[in-house]
């Protein structure tokens, strides 16, 4: 009896360990279906407006349930201060950064997209010293690291933009490939530099949405309510300019084919399930452990695209992937070691700190820690819970 006792919490606790990397690998290629189920839905002629749209329309009705029932005992009042970073939010991420993502992954292809959302940490770094919500002291190693990541990681992403050198054939057969080579590699090589443009964009939109929400959850720490308000609002403003530009009402038809599996599946897995699972991580493992995977999804991506969709692989799309992901996991990195230099002499865990660019970890009972080596203060909480900016990328 006492045996088997034994062997269960072997068991139990081998889990526990595992867990983390089989919520997160599980994640990447819940994204990465994202990629693949995106493009199929704008070939089918779906508008990427009209996408965005159903898209958090879904995401507001997975979960509103949850806000509902979970933050109604701690659900600050709202005023008008963070009405407005609400629509500035619901805009930043839902509206602007998503249809360009679109449009950019449209012009360029979902692997290449998928390997250039990479750069999203060093520019999130970026924004984060001009607000100063990241300070960096040259003479410490790990903040160097930091400062070269991010200069690799953009050096990187100017590679992907302005070498796309020969193609890259892996998997797919001769048919495939005169195939892709006929209908779209004419207007894939005419609009490269322009879908690259705007996917950087894109990053640059989504890292503004970081930022801005760090500052607006401590005003409203009810993560759930606010990642609800701002889908909310994303679909809302989506919805305005979606019937600015698309004048053909019939763009906003569903039928039982990828325009309807997208919206579902991007609103429920990717702006659904992805909050629950991301924000158990992070509380065990700390935002810098869900960073360092985003390079398994590009890889995923790479290979269901090349086998799908029979995309091409560039091999200047693949030295720039390589150069980001180095650049990547310098910054990812000194964030870690920032996070130990934080938590070690405090509390003597990681991960209740400020994270970029994957997260923001507030609390209600939050308490102001300054540390001794610089004028600021880095805000904590002893009862730590977790908000994630969607995961719409």
């Amino acid at each position: 009896m006492g045996d088997q006792k034994s062997s269960c919490e072997l068991l139990c606790s081998m889990f526990n360990k595992v867990k983390p990397y089989l919520a997160m690998i599980s994640l990447q290629f819940g994204y990465a279906g994202m990629y693949i189920i995106t493009i199929l839905c704008m070939k089918r002629g779906m508008s990427h407006y009209v996408l965005a749209v159903y898209r958090h329309a879904v995401a507001t009705l997975a979960i509103a349930p949850f806000a509902f029932f979970f933050n109604r005992k701690i659900r600050p009042k709202m005023t008008l201060s963070i009405f407005l970073k609400i629509m500035v939010l619901g805009f930043l991420e839902p509206v602007l950064d998503q249809n360009l993502y679109y449009v950019g992954m449209n012009y360029t292809s979902a692997t290449f997209s998928s390997a250039i959302f990479n750069a999203l940490p060093a520019i999130t770094f970026i924004m984060a010293v001009i607000f100063k919500l990241e300070r960096v002291k040259i003479k410490k190693l790990h903040s160097l690291a930091k400062v070269i990541g991010t200069t690799v990681t953009i050096s990187g992403a100017m590679v992907m933009t302005l070498y796309k050198g020969p193609i890259l054939n892996f998997v797919r057969s001769q048919g495939q490939r005169n195939h892709h080579n006929t209908s779209s590699s004419g207007s894939t090589d005419q609009h490269w530099v322009i879908g690259t443009i705007m996917l950087i964009a894109s990053c640059s939109g989504w890292a503004g949405f970081f930022v801005l929400q760090s500052f607006t959850l401590k005003s409203y720490p009810a993560e759930l309510s606010l990642t609800t308000l701002i889908c909310f609002m994303g679909m809302v403003q989506g919805a305005v300019v979606a019937l600015v530009m698309e004048h053909d009402f019939n763009t906003w038809a569903l039928g039982w084919d990828s325009r309807l599996l997208g919206p579902v599946y991007t609103g429920i897995v990717c702006s659904g399930m992805a909050y629950y699972m991301q924000g158990m991580v992070i509380k065990e493992r700390g935002p810098v452990f869900v960073t360092a995977f985003s390079p398994l999804c590009m890889i995923v991506v790479a290979a269901l695209g090349s086998l799908i969709l029979a995309e091409q692989i560039h091999l200047g799309s693949v030295i720039g992937a390589i150069i980001i992901v180095v650049g990547l996991y310098c910054v990812v990195w000194g964030k870690s070691k920032d996070d130990y230099a934080i938590s070690s002499p405090l509390t003597g865990e990681k991960g209740e700190a400020f994270e970029l660019p994957t997260a923001m970890i507030n609390g209600s009972e939050a308490i102001d820690v300054v540390d001794s080596n610089s004028k600021g203060g880095i805000l904590m909480s002893e009862t730590p819970s977790i908000v994630i900016p969607k995961s719409y990328k």
